[in-house]
């Protein structure tokens, strides 16, 4: 995917920038900025792609994504089919760290908080039962002027350093997510394709041609800059989709959800449904259900 150069709309001046978006859709790009994000969704629902990690996101989850790190929160399809409805709304805290002198954090009170941005590389997910005190911060930094802004996101640091225990790691094992800009624009045609597309049979020659390569070479080519498989990456994504259809128990049942996400047999759907999440789907249903996440039926 073409990583695009995204500057947050800020003053140059400054090292927090706090930046609401109230729009029909996420910004549509794949992108990278220099500054550390933290995003709290509000509403909206769609994939997050981090690298080469993807997963569902929906109102309430609250992400940290590294410097540099490529990311996009991919919205629904829905939310396009009405340009005028306001879909999505989040809350996003950019960070830049180098324009704080490194003196700060070599302080011994910021120990803890330079241990923890060293591991933000590859970007976290907040665990639900952090999610209530730290969207309350970021609600109120909306409103604090420059200083207070650094205060409280230094105090956010601590609090993510000492009490926070769980995170979700956005690492698929690929430790350098950088793709070169030939290389990107390639990635960006496969990767938007495949969210498109993701319900439909997408055959490995419909796929590298969509990369304008040859299907072997399209194989090695995929694995060489994601270390998966794309047949790998195409579930990821289509489970991902169906995980969303449960949580907004937007389905009739596990068959249905198997074959609108592009799955060829309930069967099949189950295996690999087991295989990313790490249990089945039906277990999935009742551990959101048990969270009341979900309504009963």
């Amino acid at each position: 995917m073409k990583v695009l150069d995204f500057t947050p709309p800020v003053p140059k001046e400054d090292s927090v920038v706090v930046d609401e978006d109230i729009l029909p859709n996420f910004y549509n790009y794949y992108h990278r900025h220099k500054q550390l994000q933290i995003t709290m969704i509000i509403r909206g629902e769609g994939t997050l792609m981090a690298g080469n990690y993807s997963q569902a996101f929906k109102p309430g989850d609250i992400y940290i994504l590294g410097a540099n790190q490529p990311h996009i929160f991919k919205s629904d399809p829905s939310h396009f089919a009405n340009p005028d409805k306001i879909n999505a709304h989040a809350i996003h805290i950019y960070f830049d760290q180098d324009r704080i002198p490194v003196e700060f954090f070599s302080l011994p009170e910021m120990e803890s908080i330079s241990s923890f941005l060293n591991t933000t590389q590859n970007g976290f997910q907040l665990p639900s039962e952090h999610v209530n005190y730290v969207g309350k911060i970021i609600n109120r930094l909306t409103t604090r002027s420059n200083l207070e802004r650094l205060l409280t996101l230094i105090n956010l640091f601590d609090y993510f350093s000492k009490e926070v225990r769980g995170w979700k790691s956005l690492d698929s094992g690929l430790s350098n997510n950088y793709f070169p800009e030939g290389e990107g624009v390639r990635m960006n045609e496969v990767f938007q394709y495949t969210l498109e597309h993701y319900a439909e049979n997408i055959t490995l020659n419909k796929i590298a041609e969509i990369a304008h390569i040859t299907p072997h070479a399209f194989c090695k080519y995929f694995k060489k800059h994601t270390r998966k498989t794309y047949n790998s990456f195409l579930n990821e994504i289509r489970i991902s989709e169906a995980c969303k259809k449960i949580i907004n128990s937007n389905h009739d049942g596990i068959s249905t959800i198997a074959y609108s996400t592009g799955f060829n047999s309930a069967t099949n759907f189950n295996r690999v449904f087991r295989k990313t999440t790490g249990m089945s789907p039906r277990d999935y249903i009742r551990e959101y259900k048990s969270k009341g996440n979900l309504y009963s039926n």
